[in-house]
C-alpha cells in the first residue's frame, strides 16, 4: 500500500464512523467502555494458539450477516438454527464468541450484544493476521429469529459472477465489494470436496477445469487424489494462508484460485478490473489499494439489515435466545 493511502487509512481509522441504522463506533464508550479490548484479548489469546482461527471468525461474521441481518442469529444451537444449515458446514469460532461474552456480562451485564462481539471480533482477526484495523461502528442488537432454511441461500462456491453479483446486490453491496470482501480468503482454508470436482472431468471430455494453471493443477491432485479424504483441509492462498495481504488476488490473476467462485472473478470484466487493480497490474485512476478499501467494506457489510434501538434483544448467552 502507498504512503498516501497509508496516511488516508491512519485519519479514517482515528475519526468517528457513523454506520447505517444508528451505529457509530464508540457506542459502549459510556456503558461499557472495555468492551473493544476484552473481545481483542479473548480473540488474541486465542489467536496466539491457532492462527487459523482468525479466518474462522471472518467467515463467522460475514455468514452472520448475510442471514436475517449481522444481528448474532448464526449463533444460535439447535437443530433447526442457522449454524446446521448445510452451507455453514465448517463454520468455527463460537467458543471464542461464547467466551469474550462471558467476560463481557461479568463486566458489564446485558450490555453489549453478540452481533457487536462478532463484528469485534472479525476486526480483531484480520488485525492480527496482518490486515488492516478500522473503526467498528456498533449498536446492533441480537435478533430473535435463526434458521437453517434461510441460511441456504448463502453464497456459494459453486456460484457463477452472476449469481454472486446478485445474492450481493440484494444485501447492498456492489461488484467491488464483492472482490473486496472475497479477499478475505487470502487467509482461511477450505476442504478437498468443495473443489476437486474442478480437478476431474470437469469438461465433457473428461479434463480439469482448463481456468487452473497447469502447474498449480498438478500440486491440487496431488494434494486432493481422485477418489481421496474429501475433509483434507487446503489453504486458500497457497502462499501465504496466514497473513492477510494481496497474495490471493494475485494467485487469481495467475489461474492459481482455489475455489471455483474465486476464479471465476477473472472472467468477468467488472470483477477482473478489481482484481487485478489489487494484484498490481494496474493501477487505477484512484491507486485504491486493498488494506484500503477492506475496511470500507467491512463497514458497509456489517450494517447489512442491522437490528437497533428496541428491536431484538440483548441476549445473555449468545448461543441462547433470552
Amino acid at each position: 500500500m502507498g504512503n498516501l493511502c497509508l496516511v488516508f487509512l491512519f485519519i479514517s481509522m482515528a475519526l468517528p464512523v457513523l454506520g447505517q441504522g444508528g451505529l457509530k463506533t464508540g457506542f459502549y464508550s459510556s456503558t461499557c467502555s472495555k468492551v473493544e479490548s476484552i473481545v481483542r484479548s479473548t480473540v488474541e489469546a486465542e489467536f496466539n494458539k491457532d492462527p487459523t482461527i482468525a479466518a474462522g471468525l471472518l467467515r463467522l461474521h460475514f455468514h452472520d450477516c448475510f442471514v436475517q441481518g449481522c444481528d448474532g442469529s448464526i449463533l444460535i444451537s439447535g437443530t433447526s438454527a442457522e449454524r446446521n444449515a448445510v452451507t455453514n458446514l465448517g463454520l468455527r469460532g463460537f467458543e471464542v464468541i461464547d467466551n469474550a461474552k462471558k467476560q463481557l456480562e461479568a463486566s458489564c451485564p446485558g450490555v453489549v450484544s453478540c452481533a457487536d462481539i462478532l463484528a469485534l471480533a472479525a476486526r480483531a482477526a484480520v488485525d492480527l493476521s496482518g490486515g488492516p484495523s478500522w473503526g467498528v461502528p456498533t449498536g446492533r442488537r441480537d435478533g430473535r429469529i435463526s434458521s437453517s432454511a434461510e441460511a441456504l441461500n448463502l453464497p456459494s462456491p459453486l456460484d457463477t459472477i452472476d449469481v454472486q453479483r446478485k445474492k450481493f446486490i440484494a444485501k447492498g453491496l456492489d461488484d467491488h465489494d464483492l472482490v473486496t470482501l472475497l479477499g478475505a480468503h487470502t487467509i482461511g482454508q477450505t476442504e478437498c470436496r468443495f473443489f476437486s470436482y474442478r480437478l476431474y472431468n470437469f469438461t465433457t471430455t473428461g479434463n480439469a477445469d482448463p481456468s487452473i494453471n497447469v502447474a498449480f493443477l498438478a500440486q491440487l491432485q496431488t494434494l486432493c487424489p481422485k477418489g481421496g479424504d474429501g475433509l483434507k483441509k487446503v489453504a486458500l492462498d497457497k502462499d501465504s494462508q496466514l497473513k492477510f495481504d494481496v497474495s490471493f488476488f494475485k494467485n487469481v490473476r495467475d489461474g492459481n484460485g482455489i475455489l471455483e467462485s474465486d476464479q471465476r472473478l477473472l472472467g468477468d470484466p467488472s470483477t477482473r478490473r478489481v482484481v487485478e487493480n489489487y494484484a498490481g497490474n494496474v493501477r487505477g485512476l484512484l491507486g485504491l489499494r486493498f488494506n484500503f478499501n477492506f475496511p470500507k467494506a467491512m463497514i458497509k457489510m456489517s450494517s447489512i439489515e442491522i437490528k437497533s434501538g428496541t428491536q431484538g434483544e440483548i441476549r445473555k448467552v449468545c448461543s441462547k435466545f433470552n
